[in-house]
C-alpha cells in the first residue's frame, strides 16, 4: 500500500490498524532544538480519543497514551526521526464477525476489496477513523514548531445536525461536547445529535478552522500551493467530503469588486474573502477554511448491500460507533493543518537568500 506519507520536508508516515496491536507515526525532517512538550502531545491525543462524554461519541474507550520512542533528548528534538506509538487496548473484534463477508454501505469495504483482494473487516483496518490518532500525534509535534513562530491553529464545529453556530467565541470551544464556539448552539446540537442516536441514525456537519500569525510568503506554486497542501491534508481525513477557503463557493455568486480584498496602509486587508491565501501563497491575513464532514456510515439500521460473492443481502451493523464525528474530527483538522503549515515553513527556507 502506497500513500501513507504526507509532507515534503516535515514528512509524516502513519502505520497501524483499528483492531491491530497499535498505531503510530514516524516524523522525518523535524528540526533539532525544538522544545518537546509532552503535555501538549498527550492533550491533543485526549481531545481526539474515543470514550469521552457526549451523545455524539462512541462508547469505545482507549487511553491513547502516546509513547515517544525516538528523536527526543533532554526535552528537545534532535533532528532525527521521531517515532510515536499508540497502543490499542479496547478493541472488540467480535463485534464485526457478522459482517466479515458483507460490505458496509458508506465504508471503504467494497473499494478496499476491489483494490487489494483482501480487507480487514474488524473496524476497517487502515480505513478506520482510528487511523487519525497517529495524525493527531504528528500534528502535535507540528504545533510545537508553529508555537516557535507564534502561529496558532484553532478549529471548531461550525455546524452539526443542521444546527449552526451564530457567534464565534474561541473560549467556548472546549467547554461543550460538540466543540462549538457558540454555547447556545452547542446545546441545540447536543439535543439534535441525541435525537439521531435514539433513532439509531447519524449526522454530519461543518468544521471551520482559523490559523492566526501566518506570515506572508508560505506556499510553493504551482502545484504545491498552500491551499492545495492544506486541502490535500484535510480531504485525506476519511470523513471529510469537501473544503472551501474564505468566501468559498459563495464567490461564484459574487463579483470582482465585492470579492476582491482591497488593501490599506500596513499593509492590511479590508476583507478576507481569499481566506488568507492569494495565488497559493499566504498573504499574512488569517487563513480561514471550512470542511464538510459526512454522517457516520455505521448506523444501527438495516441497510441493503451485497456480500463478497456479489449476492444481494441486508446488513445490520453492531458495535460501538460515533453518531456525529465533528467533535473528534476538530483536533484532526488542526493536526493536518499544522503539518501542512510546518512543512511549508521549512520548505520556505529555500525560497530566497
Amino acid at each position: 500500500m502506497a500513500g501513507n506519507s504526507f509532507g515534503e520536508v516535515f514528512k509524516v508516515t502513519t502505520f497501524g490498524e483499528s483492531h491491530g496491536e497499535g498505531l503510530g507515526c514516524i516524523i522525518d525532517g523535524c528540526p533539532a532544538g525544538i522544545d518537546f512538550d509532552f503535555n501538549l502531545l498527550q492533550n491533543e491525543m485526549d481531545r481526539r480519543k474515543p470514550g469521552v462524554k457526549g451523545a455524539s461519541v462512541t462508547a469505545r474507550k482507549e487511553d491513547d497514551k502516546a509513547e515517544v520512542l525516538s528523536g527526543i533528548f533532554e526535552g528537545k528534538t534532535t533532528g532525527t526521526p521521531i517515532a510515536i506509538l499508540i497502543r490499542n487496548t479496547n478493541q472488540h473484534s467480535k463485534d464485526y464477525s457478522n459482517i466479515m463477508n458483507k460490505f458496509r454501505p458508506g465504508h471503504g469495504d467494497f473499494t478496499y476489496w476491489e483494490k487489494y483482494g483482501i480487507r480487514d473487516y474488524r473496524g476497517g483496518g487502515r480505513s478506520s477513523g482510528r487511523e487519525t490518532c497517529a495524525r493527531t500525534a504528528a500534528g502535535a509535534v507540528a504545533k510545537m514548531i508553529l508555537n516557535h513562530y507564534g502561529i496558532s491553529v484553532t478549529a471548531y464545529t461550525k455546524k452539526a445536525a443542521g444546527i449552526s453556530a451564530e457567534k464565534i467565541d474561541f473560549s467556548e470551544i472546549e467547554k461543550n461536547t460538540m466543540r462549538c464556539p457558540d454555547s447556545n448552539a452547542a446545546k441545540l446540537m447536543e439535543e439534535k445529535v441525541d435525537e439521531f442516536r435514539r433513532n439509531k441514525n447519524s449526522c454530519g456537519g461543518i468544521i471551520e478552522c482559523v490559523v492566526k500569525g501566518v506570515p506572508a510568503g508560505l506556499g510553493e506554486p504551482v502545484f504545491d500551493k498552500l491551499d492545495a497542501s492544506i486541502a490535500h491534508g484535510i480531504i485525506s481525513i476519511g470523513a471529510v467530503k469537501g473544503i472551501e477557503f474564505g468566501s468559498g463557493f459563495a464567490a461564484a455568486d459574487s463579483n470582482g469588486k465585492d470579492n476582491n480584498d482591497e488593501m490599506k496602509e500596513g499593509p492590511e486587508f479590508l476583507t478576507n474573502n481569499a481566506g488568507g491565501i492569494l495565488a497559493g501563497i499566504s498573504n499574512s491575513a488569517d487563513i480561514v477554511f471550512r470542511a464538510a464532514v459526512k454522517p457516520v456510515p455505521s448506523i444501527y439500521l438495516s441497510q441493503q448491500t451485497v456480500d463478497v460473492q456479489g449476492n444481494q443481502c441486508s446488513i445490520l451493523i453492531e458495535g460501538r460507533h460515533d453518531i456525529c464525528l465533528c467533535p473528534r474530527v476538530v483536533p484532526v483538522v488542526e493536526a493536518m493543518t499544522a503539518i501542512s503549515i510546518a512543512d511549508m515553513i521549512l520548505r520556505n527556507r529555500n525560497s530566497r537568500i
